[in-house]
């Protein structure tokens, strides 16, 4: 393997030369004491009680591992934060999986774990050509094992929910690992999660204060129309305020397309969260898990990037590419 490669696999001496990674790092992790510091203030004054004082103390130390989870693999280098996106794939297909039962049906739920390993492959091997074939050949290949089972009933439902899960779990969010095949991709996955979580907040606040309109009572009663617009226009001013930090001397620093990036990752990251309220209003549970305290399991925190992380690849792909100039087919088999 060549040096360039190398040095982007594990130098983690390089995200000390990443500006926007490490003063937004700084940032966010600074945010979380003084977060801390706010609740056990306003606990002192008696503005809080105890209970609330605790899930506010719960919350805040997930989102502690959360940010851990995040940050160091994007600080020690692209192979592990490759690997972690891999892991973060079949955790996620684990909790989906336990949730409707697919993994009952071992035959579907191992395609859906070897198309996963797949992505994975092309991810590391910086194979793009195989990495967007991968959509419709794993859907191919859970189809054709479903037959196997040799039990015609029930194979829609199957087949369907494995290939959902393959293209929700593997291919949408190994979008986000592939970016790590780009030199810069510090910067651009930290901009694409800060992104996507305070786009969840700002829905929350906004919902909260101005919401009158329910935007999908039946999917999810809380949600507002005037929470998703408020999350739009202050998402976007937030995409247009750190893209330019972020996109700098690239033809994505421009107010026209990041203005239109943050509306794609607004409405994808809210439309993300209704795909998954309705996976669990449709199978009548509240949470995925309780892996996160606060926070239910991982596809509760990370149902906004199912939908939003490849609409992100494919939209700043196209006007700057990722990965380019970096060698390609690193694993090539000298036939």
């Amino acid at each position: 393997m060549d040096v360039q490669t190398l040095t982007r696999w594990f130098g983690w001496q390089e995200a000390l030369k990443d500006e926007f990674f490490i003063t937004a790092g700084g940032v966010v992790m600074a945010l979380l004491p003084i977060a801390l510091l706010i609740s056990f203030v306003l606990r002192s004054l008696g503005k809080i009680g105890a209970e609330r004082f605790r899930e506010l103390a719960l919350r805040i130390g997930s989102w502690g591992i959360i940010l851990a989870a995040v940050g160091l693999p994007l600080f020690f280098g692209a192979f592990w934060t490759m690997l972690g996106m891999l892991v973060l794939s079949l955790a996620c297909y684990r909790e989906f999986a336990r949730l409707t039962g697919l993994f009952r049906e071992r035959t579907v739920s191992a395609s859906v774990v070897i198309g996963v390993f797949a992505v994975s492959f092309a991810i590391f091997d910086h194979w793009y050509g195989l990495f967007v074939a991968i959509a419709s050949l794993g859907a191919i290949f859970i189809a054709m094992m479903a037959v196997l089972v040799d039990r015609p009933q029930a194979y829609l439902q199957r087949t369907a929910l494995g290939i959902v899960a393959f293209l929700l779990f593997g291919f949408g969010l190994g979008h986000i690992g592939y970016v790590a095949n780009d030199p810069g991709y510090r910067g651009y996955l930290l901009f694409l999660f800060i992104i996507v979580s305070l786009n969840d907040v700002f829905a929350y606040l906004c919902g909260s204060t101005l919401g009158h309109r329910p935007l999908a009572p039946q999917t999810s009663p809380n949600k507002t129309r005037e929470g998703a617009l408020g999350a739009v226009v202050l998402t976007t001013a937030l995409t247009c305020w750190l893209g330019f930090a972020v996109f700098e001397d690239t033809p994505m620093a421009s107010l026209g397309l990041l203005s239109l990036l943050g509306v794609l990752l607004s409405i994808t990251g809210q439309m993300g969260d209704l795909v998954m309220s309705s996976i669990k209003r449709d199978i009548g549970v509240k949470d995925t898990g309780r892996l996160l305290p606060g926070h239910g399991g991982l596809l509760d925190r990370c149902d906004s990037l199912l939908l939003a992380g490849p609409c992100f690849f494919h939209f700043v792909g196209y006007f700057i590419g990722f990965g380019l100039g970096q060698p390609e087919r690193l694993f090539r088999i000298p036939w």
